[in-house]
């Protein structure tokens, strides 16, 4: 039974709320963060494991990708499962697995023994963090109003980014002491706690939840569609009307490009630093550090921003698409800007811009999905998530091929900023106003 405020004859908005909501957003956070200390560690790393185990540049770059194919592949399957399952079950069972993945990293032998181990430990901690995200913005779209989806569709994203500063800093500083074997030993541990406490704490629904108040429930549900539990039942997946939607395919497309030009970040940098500026590990990490520091920076204002404009202009092409539209193309600019700068500091103040940018500008894809998919959101944004997962997953590979072939790493620089730039084509495209249900087609 479900307690409620003294003040019980106001009207619900007007009585003292409960925070609950606030506390689902700070869990997923947190998952977010944990799952991206796991996944980004490897990249700081890379030049230690590789001279250890003695594996190549090219095998080195496939370790790295090898997360991201299954990550792709697994990003519907794992959508759909969190549907079916509910955010609770799934995603502490998604972070038990790939913090036992991630402890199986700092076991890999030697030589093509340990090319294998590693390929088999980010193949599985691919699959299970694919799940993270389509089970966290399906729970903000049945935990947080319409007017604040975009802020706290940012938070995740905040947490994966304080994830990845995490692993870009500490784990350049505890090489030397631990040694990266024991690193990824202990990072596999913060995954398996929260798991546990999620799963006992956690509930799928609001209205479930006897630490929801009426009035909270009453915010939580303002302005969408009735969600009486006749409403809430599952219904077949619309398979063909997401495949025929025009909006869903825009969405992809932006997605795969802003995904290439960020996984380039998260693995490469590093290495990208040390061969182009002759630094040491360490200054590399906190120069990755730094780029994701600004992205932080990116997804907070971005939130707050897009918010801003729906609430003002109730528009949402231009809260969603202009804003990602906007800062892509300015990312790609920035991009370019890095590429000519001779000092280091000027060129990593535009690459920081630029990660700023893209992020700002990537805020708005999340919100779109939950806008367009209505009861089906953790299967749009696996499908959108799948598609910028198979650019992530080729991307570390082609860079490694491409370093190998040119003996020119500045030449990245180029690609990414075209990368940016197709992406912002692609966000122009996105008409966030059309639902995906049973009853709609294609040509949209």
């Amino acid at each position: 039974m479900k307690t409620t405020p003294a003040n019980t004859n106001l009207p619900a908005p007007w009585r003292s709320s409960t925070w609950v909501r606030y506390r689902v957003v700070a869990w997923l956070t947190v998952a977010a963060a944990i799952a991206y200390l796991c996944r980004n560690a490897i990249g700081v790393a890379e030049s230690s494991i590789r001279e250890d185990l003695g594996i190549s540049l090219s095998q080195s770059g496939w370790v790295m990708g090898m997360f991201f194919w299954t990550y792709a592949l697994f990003s519907v399957p794992a959508g759909v499962l969190s549907h079916a399952w509910g955010s609770r079950l799934a995603l502490a069972t998604f972070a038990i697995v790939w913090s036992i993945a991630t402890a199986a990293i700092g076991l890999a032998p030697a030589a093509l023994a340990g090319f294998v181990v590693l390929s088999a430990a980010q193949l599985c901690n691919g699959a299970a963090q694919a799940g993270i995200f389509p089970a966290s913005f399906n729970s903000i779209s049945h935990w947080i109003p319409i007017n604040q989806r975009t802020l706290a569709c940012a938070m995740p994203s905040l947490g994966m980014q304080i994830g990845a500063i995490v692993a870009a800093s500490l784990t350049g500083y505890l090489l030397a002491p631990l040694g990266w074997r024991l690193i990824f030993l202990v990072y596999a541990i913060p995954g398996i706690v929260w798991g546990g406490l999620f799963l006992v704490s956690f509930r799928n629904d609001p209205a479930n939840d006897d630490r929801v108040n009426e009035s909270e429930l009453h915010i939580i549900r303002a302005g969408r569609e009735d969600e009486t539990a006749e409403n809430n039942q599952l219904e077949p997946t619309p398979w063909m009307a997401i495949v025929g939607n025009r909006t869903m395919w825009m969405l992809c497309g932006q997605q795969i490009f802003r995904a290439a030009g960020y996984i380039f970040f998260a693995t490469w940098f590093p290495t990208f630093l040390q061969e182009t500026r002759g630094i040491s590990k360490v200054a590399a990490g906190n120069l990755q550090a730094a780029v994701l520091i600004a992205a932080i920076a990116g997804s907070l204002v971005g939130g707050v921003l897009t918010d801003w404009i729906w609430r003002r202009t109730g528009n949402l092409w231009l809260s969603r698409s202009g804003i990602g539209t906007t800062f892509l193309f300015l990312s790609g600019v920035m991009v370019l800007g890095a590429y000519y700068a001779e000092s280091l500091p000027f060129s990593m103040l535009f690459m920081c811009l630029g990660a700023m940018m893209a992020s700002l500008g990537g805020v708005g894809a999340i919100a779109a999905t939950l806008d367009i998919g209505g009861k089906h959101v953790s299967q749009i944004f696996a499908i959108m998530n799948m598609a910028g997962n198979f650019a992530a997953a080729a991307t570390p590979i082609c860079v490694g091929y491409l370093f190998e072939s040119t003996e020119n790493w500045d030449v990245v620089l180029l690609v990414f900023a075209a990368v940016y730039f197709a992406g912002a084509i692609f966000w122009s495209m996105v008409n966030p106003n059309l639902k995906i249900t049973r009853a709609t087609s294609g040509g949209r």
